[in-house]
C-alpha cells in the first residue's frame, strides 16, 4: 500500500506548483496589457509631435520664402539704384575726359605759340647783344677807356658813396638809439641807485686779537712753540707774535679760518688754559660757533631781500660770503645790494622781481668755493645752484652775469647791469693807489698803441677814456671801428671793477692868420 501521508504531500506541492505558475502566468498577463496600452499613449503621442512639427516646418518654409522674396525685391532695387548711379559716374567721366581733352589741346596750341614767340624773343636778343657790343664799342671810343675800366670807376665811386651814407646813417641811427637808450637806462639804474645804499667795510687779510699782557705771549708760545704749532695746525691761519704790545695778528687769506681762529684764540685767552689737546677741544667748538654764524647770515641774507625756498646748502654757502671780500667790498653785503638792484631793473622792465632778485643774491655764490674748485666763479656758481634750484632763469642769471657765454639772455643782463651798479657806484670798492695808477696807464696805453690815434686820457676814475684820432687819417667810419676795437684790446688784456666807457673824438680845425 501507497503511504497516504507521501501522497498527500506530492498533490500539495503539486498543487503549490500549479498556483505559482498560474499566479506568474497572471501577473505576466497584465504587465503585459500594461504596457500594451503605454504603447499606444507613446504612439498617439508620436503622431501628434510629427503632425505639430510638421505644421511648423510648413509654417516656417512659407515664412522663408516670404523673407527670400523681401530680400530678393530689396536687392533689385538696390541693384537698379547702384547701375543708375554708376551710369551717371560714367556719364561725368566722359564729359571730363572731353574737357580734358581740350584743354590738352589747347595747352599744345600755346605751348606752340609760347616756342615761336621764344624763337623771336632770341632773334631779338641776339640782334639787342650785337647792338650793345657796338655801342660800347663807339663809347669806348668815345672815353678813351675800357669797360673793365669804366666799371672799376664806377665801383669805386659807388663804394664811396655807400660808406660815406652807411656811416652818416649809422651815426643818425647810434645818436637816436643811444638818446632813447641812455635816457631809460639813466631812469632805471638812478631809481635803483638811490633807493639803495648799503655801507661797505674794507676787509683785509689778518685780523688782530688783543690779549690782557705780554706775558700771554710766551703762554701761547708753549714750551718748544707746542701750542702755537698746535694753534696754527688746528685753524691753518699763521699766528705773528712780534713786539706789537699786547697784540697777537692773525695771518691768512681764508676769512672764514681767520674768524675761527680769532674766536678760538679769545676764548683761550679768557679761559687761561693753554695746551694741545685743550686747543683742539676749543677750535672744534669755534668751528661749530663759526658754521652757525655762516647759517644764520644766509638765512638772514635771504629774508632781506624776501627770498623763499632756498636749501639748507645753498644758505650756508651764501652766508660763507660774510667772511669773503672783493676790492674791500664784503661779497654777502654786495650780493644783497645785488639783489635790491635786479628786483629794482626787473620791475621797471616789467619781469618777474622774485626771479630778480633770487639771481642777484645767488650770482657770487660761487665765490664761497671758488680757491678750491677750477673755473670762473660763475660758472661754478651756476653749477652749485643747478643741483638745488630748478628754475634755468636764475641759474642762467648767475652763468651770464660777467657776460662771458657766447649768448647772454635777459636775465644774464639784469644780474650784470646790478652788479655792475654795486661794484661800481662811488666808495663800493677800492684798490692800492700804486694799482690803480697802473690801471689807468694800461687804459692809455692800450689806446695810444693804434694807428691815427693822437691823444688818449683815461678819466672818471679809469671809468672813461676820451681818445682824440687825427682827422685826415681816421674817418668817421673808422672811428666806430676804433672805438670797437679799442673795447676789445681793454676786455681782452686788463681787469678792472665795472665798466669803461670808451668814446673817440673826430674833429677837424681850420687855422688861419690876419696879417
Amino acid at each position: 500500500m501507497e503511504n497516504p501521508g507521501l501522497i498527500y504531500y506530492i498533490a500539495l506541492i503539486a498543487v503549490l506548483i500549479i498556483g505559482v505558475i498560474l499566479g506568474g502566468g497572471i501577473v505576466f498577463f497584465f504587465r503585459y496589457m500594461a504596457i500594451t496600452r503605454q504603447l499606444r499613449v507613446a504612439q498617439r503621442k508620436a503622431a501628434r509631435t510629427i503632425a505639430e512639427a510638421k505644421e511648423e516646418t510648413k509654417n516656417s518654409l512659407t515664412e522663408a520664402k516670404q523673407e527670400a522674396e523681401k530680400i530678393k525685391i530689396t536687392a533689385e532695387r538696390e541693384y537698379h539704384q547702384r547701375r543708375g548711379e554708376l551710369q551717371r559716374e560714367e556719364s561725368r567721366l566722359s564729359s571730363n575726359m572731353e574737357a580734358l581733352t581740350r584743354r590738352l589741346e589747347n595747352i599744345d596750341q600755346r605751348e606752340h605759340n609760347l616756342t615761336n614767340k621764344e624763337q623771336e624773343g632770341e632773334s631779338i636778343r641776339v640782334e639787342l647783344a650785337s647792338i650793345k657790343e657796338q655801342q660800347l664799342k663807339q663809347l669806348e671810343l668815345i672815353a678813351k677807356m675800357t669797360t673793365t675800366e669804366a666799371k672799376q670807376l664806377l665801383m669805386e665811386r659807388v663804394e664811396v658813396e655807400a660808406q660815406e651814407e652807411t656811416a652818416r646813417r649809422l651815426r643818425e641811427w647810434e645818436t637816436k638809439l643811444k638818446e632813447e637808450t641812455d635816457k631809460k637806462a639813466q631812469d632805471i639804474l638812478s631809481q635803483a641807485i638811490q633807493r639803495s645804499a648799503s655801507e661797505i667795510t674794507a676787509e683785509t687779510t689778518v685780523s688782530s686779537v688783543s690779549i690782557p699782557n705780554d706775558e700771554m705771549k710766551g703762554r701761547l708760545i708753549g714750551r718748544e712753540g707746542r701750542n702755537i704749532r698746535a694753534l696754527e695746525q688746528a685753524t691753518g691761519v699763521d699766528l705773528i707774535i712780534d713786539d706789537t704790545p699786547e697784540t697777537v695778528t692773525l695771518s691768512s687769506f681764508d676769512q672764514v679760518r681767520r674768524e675761527v681762529a680769532r674766536l678760538s684764540l679769545t676764548k683761550l685767552v679768557l679761559d687761561g688754559r693753554i695746551h694741545p689737546a685743550r686747543i683742539e677741544e676749543v677750535v672744534a667748538k669755534a668751528k661749530e660757533e663759526v658754521d652757525t654764524i655762516i647759517d644764520k647770515a644766509g638765512e638772514q641774507a635771504a629774508i632781506e631781500v624776501g627770498v623763499q625756498g632756498l636749501r639748507p646748502e645753498l644758505l650756508h654757502l651764501l652766508g660763507r660770503l660774510k667772511y669773503r671780500t672783493s676790492y674791500g667790498q664784503n661779497v654777502l653785503d654786495h650780493s644783497i645790494e645785488s639783489a635790491y638792484l635786479a628786483g629794482m631793473i626787473a620791475s621797471e622792465l616789467g619781469a618777474s622781481v622774485s626771479i630778480a632778485r633770487k639771481a642777484g643774491l645767488l650770482h657770487d655764490i660761487g665765490k664761497a668755493v671758488d680757491r678750491e674748485v677750477e673755473g670762473t666763479h660763475a660758472q661754478i656758481g651756476a653749477d652749485l645752484v643747478k643741483q638745488w634750484e630748478k628754475s634755468t632763469e636764475v641759474v642762467q642769471g648767475i652763468a651770464e652775469h660777467h657776460l662771458e657765454t657766447s649768448n647772454t639772455s635777459f636775465w644774464g643782463y639784469i644780474i650784470s647791469a646790478a652788479d655792475a651798479i654795486s661794484g661800481a657806484r662811488p666808495s663800493a670798492r677800492h684798490e692800492s693807489l700804486d694799482s690803480y695808477l697802473k690801471r689807468l696807464k694800461a687804459l692809455e696805453d692800450i689806446a695810444n698803441g693804434f694807428n691815427g690815434v693822437e691823444k688818449s686820457f683815461a678819466i672818471q676814475a679809469g671809468r672813461e677814456i676820451r681818445i682824440l684820432v687825427k682827422p685826415e687819417q681816421i674817418d668817421d667810419l673808422e672811428a666806430m671801428r676804433l672805438a670797437r676795437d679799442i673795447v676789445k684790446k681793454i676786455e681782452e688784456g686788463l681787469q678792472y671793477p665795472g665798466q669803461v666807457k670808451i668814446t673817440v673824438i673826430r674833429e677837424t680845425r681850420a687855422i688861419d692868420y690876419a696879417k
